[in-house]
């Protein structure tokens, strides 16, 4: 072990470690969960470091060897070197502080070991005169956290629009698929097996657009603001010349926000891209708990669709298989929706200057997104993908409903319409018999009105 000091004392460090005392604090005071700090969110805060060691090399604010070994460190760790460095807990309190220090600590003592010294030798690297020089965790948590957000999301919406093509494939294969339609789990009027397809591709297609279009309310940082947003003890030039190399390696269009108080203290945003997330949550839930029903059976259920077999389903019963990808996809969403709660709890608990939630801010956000880009894959290429129709059954559920019977009002009007549908039930008839046996319409009339493809069309009563 290495002893590291601070403001409270000594405290020991393992000897090789990249991480220092701040951190071992950190490990010590928040053994909370099996959650670690999303790593995209570390990738991020490296980011930030690099750009702020290039600047303030370029204006003298520190060594060229420095700002180099700082940059080679940053470069190592967004290319994924050095996970196991970073431990600190997704729930900690200090509003991000241990895992920006976490970052400060591991950049600092990779730069040591770069020059050729050994960890813990803070006079040729420091974490805070050096890596973090210019910065404060309350202007580059955040900005790593919208980063790292909108990097997610561009993913999560690429899948979406994968599944919105599946769906839209399926909805042109299934076009000619008459079924019955049905509202409030009852027989409703007739619909088109591609048609009810084509609804789910339109939810997502929303949701891709809503997902694509909040990224702009999370291009705008604090970076610069340090503590509160004022910017105290950065120079000007650095502000400026900072958020243009972050928004460069970033590779995403950043910029410095107008009110750089306001985004330090208000976590709206967050709260408003979580709420698209649900969104998309309660159209994936919606379209799955579907999916679920019309497959149910085989003997006993709708059995109108078939969903690809992934697994046996049973430990008891021989031959069962069940739903297990829409049931994974509900749970899922069910998540991220409780997770949404979190995070308005969370954003609206903020006091003064800064909001000390954001680390649960952080992890709640960054793992739904994950989630749901999972979860869009999945659902996309193990579900949506193999699905088939049942087309006989379909068919046969049509011709025995009382689906068509509504197209029957505009000419014999509602009261005999009832009627029609309370005799078909009672005889077992089917509605077509049961209006001749009624002489209510010539069969030449009937024929056309009873056309259960014409009825799935817009348009299609004429007197």
């Amino acid at each position: 072990m290495r002893i590291e000091k601070d403001l409270l004392g000594e405290y020991p460090v393992p000897e090789q470690a990249y991480y220092g005392i701040h951190t071992a604090r950190a490990l010590e005071n928040f053994p909370l969960s099996p959650f670690k700090t999303h790593f995209r969110l570390i990738s991020a805060l490296a980011v930030i470091k690099k750009a702020a060691a290039e600047v303030n090399g370029e204006l003298g604010e520190v060594s060229p060897s420095i700002s180099k070994a700082i940059v080679t460190a940053a470069d190592e760790v967004i290319a994924g070197q050095w996970r196991d460095q970073f431990g600190t807990d997704a729930f900690q309190g200090g509003a991000g502080t241990s895992t920006n220090m976490n970052v400060n600590e591991v950049l600092a003592n990779r730069a040591i070991a770069l020059l050729g010294g050994k960890p813990g030798d803070y006079h040729l690297v420091h974490p805070l005169n050096h890596v973090n020089l210019h910065q404060s965790t309350n202007d580059t948590y955040p900005t790593a956290l919208r980063m790292a957000a909108i990097w997610l999301l561009q993913d999560l919406s690429n899948h979406c629009a994968l599944l919105q093509q599946t769906l839209q494939d399926k909805e042109a294969e299934f076009a000619d698929v008459l079924k019955v339609g049905r509202t409030q789990l009852q027989d409703a009027v007739p619909v088109t097996l591609g048609q009810e397809f084509s609804a789910y591709a339109q939810a997502i297609a929303r949701d891709r657009w809503r997902l694509y279009k909040v990224e702009e309310r999370l291009r705008q940082v604090n970076l610069g603001g340090t503590a509160i947003g004022t910017g105290i003890n950065a120079p000007a030039k650095y502000i400026f010349m900072v958020n243009e190399r972050v928004k460069r390696h970033a590779n995403i269009g950043l910029a410095r926000a107008e009110n750089m108080i306001d985004a330090t203290q208000n976590a709206d945003v967050y709260v408003e891209v979580s709420g698209l997330l649900k969104a998309l949550a309660v159209n994936l839930a919606k379209i799955a708990h579907d999916l679920r029903l019309l497959s149910s059976g085989p003997f006993a259920g709708f059995n109108e669709l078939n969903l690809p077999e992934r697994q046996a389903g049973s430990s008891i019963m021989p031959g069962k298989v069940n739903p297990i990808i829409p049931e994974a996809i509900n749970q899922i969403c069910f998540h991220v929706m409780a997770s949404d709660g979190a995070i308005t709890m969370a954003a609206q608990s903020g006091q003064l200057e800064l909001n000390a939630f954001l680390p649960l801010i952080a992890h709640h956000l960054l793992t739904s997104i994950e989630i749901l880009t999972n979860g869009v894959k999945v659902f996309n290429e193990k579900c949506i993908a193999g699905i088939s129709a049942n087309i006989a059954v379909c068919q046969n559920a049509l011709d025995n409903s009382l689906a068509t019977v509504t197209a029957l009002v505009p000419y014999i009007g509602y009261d005999q319409a009832t009627k029609v549908a309370r005799t078909a039930v009672q005889s077992g008839q089917s509605v077509v018999q049961t209006v001749r046996n009624l002489q209510l319409l010539s069969d030449e009339k009937l024929a056309a009105i009873v056309n259960p493809q014409a009825l799935t069309k817009p348009g299609f009563f004429k007197r």
